[in-house]
């Protein structure tokens, strides 16, 4: 029957739909609004229309962001040296040891008529010079101590470095050795912005000799700071023009110094508390920096962590009038004001460390049989003492601190990684350097004539035996690395009871909370480290306190008496840094080292180590691990020399960046061994360390091998059976079964192996650094503190 006319056909819900033709172009606005039928998504409908910004208001925007970057660049540039502000603070540093800073210092005072000279109590060199308005401050640190000489170069905003024309034109005599490791500490604790003075150049007769060597100086000079021109400095015009350099120039900004209040000392007064062994320390000088908070915890270098009790606002000395008939400085006022006091529920703690709760631990109760197995234990192992010392004596040594010899001893005795007090004792007396010995016996042939008996009183014998021993082992550690023997008198699976195979190192997983120290609890980690990092970074600009700029008096509370006493006999500088919150805190560190050329030797791990780990300094005894971005790391026994690692130790809370620079104490001298920076606080960073066993084969068939010396005993084969086995050409098998009784075993592997092919087997832990932080109090003062090996 057809369909009647004028009605339209509908089609049934079984029509057939063919597949539209792919014409490989998009769909077009039109034909998607067809398809869609004016249905809208609910995304869309709650989605708000952005606002596309026309070109007049993209004009204005770039206008506003360039405006709001001179005006920031504006105000860092007028926040130092201007009349309102605090001078420019410049460290004059010589390159070499025979130039005299004094002289560039009195020069620099004398290039104006009309410049107002003050000196502090600490020795800083104040000067305002009227017709640039601007006011600069000279410090002049010890040469002869290379820590103090770091405190002031964390704190100046600028450096004049001084080098001389009457000292030649070579590198080693413009620059000389001292000069050099001072530069090179320096660039790796952060350099402030340099300026580059010449001397004496009007020493030089002929005017075309004076051409000649400033161009030599200056390419020398090139090596170290490229950007840098020589600015000659012989005359009093020559003064101002070095002076209005220092007052123009871009400062370089040294982050991890900039973000955190400083304060330079211009006057340091000591109060004993009438009661007890405290005292309150005065610091008085010009705050850098950002606020600072009296609640907050502060650092000096040399002295430790404290709280502080009071700021004040003194009279500034230095301040001048503005007046434009007298431009002098005023000291005649006497009024202090007192900026803010500490308010005790809101200042920072002092608690370094966690106390753990040990009700918080599993309690079980030993049984017989454990009580009986410790019994036991305790009478077969030994402990290492000195000779000729009682078993009273021998009793107060620290367990914690003992290695023993026993049946179960741990793997460190074999690398020799942990030594008892004796051993490390020696080992400090070990590390002589060989070139210093050439060339202190090369100078006593030359100039007397030094007879055997002599010269053999004064070698440590036992220092060059160790230290052989010490390059033997770091020698075998690269060609045969992790290798060990497995020991014959003892069942494998009872020495290496600690160790377990791993089906591939960078893929197979590992519980970071299996099997933590009891160190570990007396630790603080974050959640989430960087995220801490940002929230108190961004809540350090709303902190309210003393201003940068301002000339403010800290109240430093419950310092030592006998500390202080010992600090002011170094003439150290008293140098002040703010801590950001929980920077008092111990947790574990972990830092980024590249080894210097001034030390050949290798560094074993759990080696003693000083660090200077941004504005902090102390003594620990760190381990080495690998440089990779996996989520585990291997062990390094050795800090080999020309190489990069990660060191680890417990150390207080810093916030990175902050540079890191890494000495050894040598024959009673610092060396700088290694440079890097701070890489993370993260006490779940897994350092896993590896031994290797190997095995040789006895009998070779088409697809198996019976395999020798690797195990010794039956029991060893059945207890690492599920262990996957590696040969040094490439091959992969496991173990089969074991063949007789003692130590051959028939292994299985994916091709026929070749004679001279070794098998090894892969065995791993956690291994954690000892809890040996010691912060050093007091700053060292040996003469020629960076001797170069």
């Amino acid at each position: 029957m057809g369909l009647e006319k004028g009605i339209a056909h509908r089609s049934g819900a079984f029509k057939q739909s063919n597949k539209e033709h792919k014409h490989g172009r998009h769909r077009s606005k039109g034909s998607l609004a067809q398809t869609n039928k004016g249905k809208v998504s609910v995304k869309k409908q709650t989605k708000r229309n952005k606002h596309v910004l026309t070109r007049d208001e993209r004009r204005h925007q770039a206008d506003q962001i360039r405006q709001n970057k001179r005006d920031d660049l504006l105000a860092r540039k007028r926040s130092l040296g201007s009349i309102a502000s605090a001078p420019f603070l410049v460290c004059i540093l010589p390159l070499n040891k025979d130039i005299d800073p004094n002289s560039v210092l009195n020069l620099l005072t004398q290039c104006d008529e009309q410049a107002v000279v003050h000196k502090s109590p600490t020795g800083v060199t104040h000067i305002f010079l009227p017709r640039f308005k601007q006011k600069f401050s000279f410090i002049i640190p010890q040469m002869d101590n290379m820590l103090a000489l770091l405190d002031v170069l964390k704190i100046c905003d600028t450096v004049l470095f001084l080098v001389s024309a009457a000292c030649g034109v070579d590198d080693d005599t413009v620059i000389d050795k001292w000069g050099h490791n001072t530069l090179t500490a320096c660039f790796a604790q952060g350099l402030p912005t340099p300026v580059v003075a010449l001397t004496d150049l009007e020493s030089i007769g002929q005017v075309k000799h004076k051409t000649d060597i400033k161009q030599q100086i200056q390419k020398l000079i090139e090596n170290w700071l490229p950007k840098e021109t020589l600015v000659v400095l012989d005359k009093n015009p020559q003064g101002l023009n070095l002076l209005r350099k220092i007052g123009g120039q871009k400062k370089r900004n040294v982050f991890y110094r900039d973000r955190r209040p400083h304060l330079y000392s211009e006057d340091v007064t000591f109060v004993p508390n009438p009661e007890g062994t405290l005292g309150t320390l005065k610091v008085t000088g010009y705050l850098r920096g950002t606020p600072l908070s009296v609640n907050s915890l502060v650092h000096v270098p040399g002295l430790g962590d404290f709280q502080i009790s009071q700021i004040d606002a003194p009279c500034d000395p230095f301040k001048v009038e503005k007046s434009r008939n007298n431009n002098a400085m005023e000291d005649d006022s006497t009024v202090v004001r007192v900026l803010d006091r500490c308010n005790p529920s809101l200042q920072e703690s002092l608690d370094a460390e966690n106390v753990p709760d040990p009700m918080d631990d599993e309690q079980t109760w030993p049984t017989n049989e454990e009580i009986k197995m410790a019994e036991k234990e305790q009478k077969q192992r030994k402990r290492r003492v000195p000779a000729g010392w009682s078993d009273y004596q021998a009793a107060w040594i620290p367990e914690e601190d003992d290695d023993f010899v026993s049946d179960a001893s741990d793997d460190d005795d074999e690398d020799n990684s942990d030594k008892d007090y004796m051993d490390a004792m020696s080992e400090e007396r070990s590390d002589v350097d060989a070139d210093e010995r050439s060339e202190m016996q090369s100078v006593a042939e030359s100039e007397v004539p030094v007879s055997d008996d002599k010269y053999d009183q004064q070698m440590d014998l036992m220092g060059e035996k160790e230290a052989l021993k010490k390059i033997k082992a770091a020698k075998s550690d690269v060609m045969f690395p992790d290798e060990i023997d497995t020991p014959m008198d003892m069942l494998a699976k009872d020495r290496f009871t600690k160790y377990r195979g791993l089906e591939s190192f960078r893929t197979s997983p590992w519980d970071v909370s299996e099997n933590l120290p009891s160190d570990y609890t007396r630790i603080f980690q974050f959640k989430n480290f960087d995220r801490t990092k940002k929230r108190i970074l961004k809540e350090q600009e709303d902190v309210d306190g003393a201003m940068p700029g301002w000339y403010i008096t800290v109240y430093v509370q419950n310092v030592s008496q006998l500390l202080w006493s010992t600090f002011k006999q170094t003439e150290a500088p008293v140098v002040l840094m703010g801590l950001f919150p929980n920077e008092h805190k111990m947790t574990v560190v972990n830092t980024v080292l590249k080894r210097t050329p001034y030390y050949n030797f290798p560094i074993k791990s759990k080696e003693r180590l000083i660090f200077q780990c941004g504005f902090r300094r102390f003594a620990v005894n760190p381990i080495f691990s690998n440089h990779t971005n996996g989520q585990k790391h291997k062990f390094e026994r050795f800090f080999q020399p020309d190489s990069t690692s990660v060191a680890t130790f417990y150390a207080p809370i810093q916030f990175p960046p902050a540079p890191v620079l890494c000495f050894k104490e040598v024959n009673g001298n610092l060396t700088l061994v290694a440079t890097g920076n701070l890489l993370s606080c993260n006490p779940d960073r897994l350092v896993i360390k590896r031994i290797v066993l190997s095995g040789h084969p006895f009998k070779i068939n088409k697809r198996s091998a019976v395999i020798r010396f690797m195990f010794f005993n039956r029991e060893d084969i059945e207890y690492f059976k599920a262990c996957k086995l590696r040969t040094k050409m490439g091959r992969i098998g496991h173990i089969k079964e074991p063949l007789g009784t003692h130590g051959h075993m028939k292994c299985v592997f994916d091709g026929q192996l070749k004679s001279q092919d070794t098998i090894l087997l892969n065995l791993y832990k956690r291994v954690f650094p000892k809890w040996t932080y010691e912060e050093l109090v007091v700053s060292c003062a040996n003469n020629d503190t960076m001797e170069t090996l």
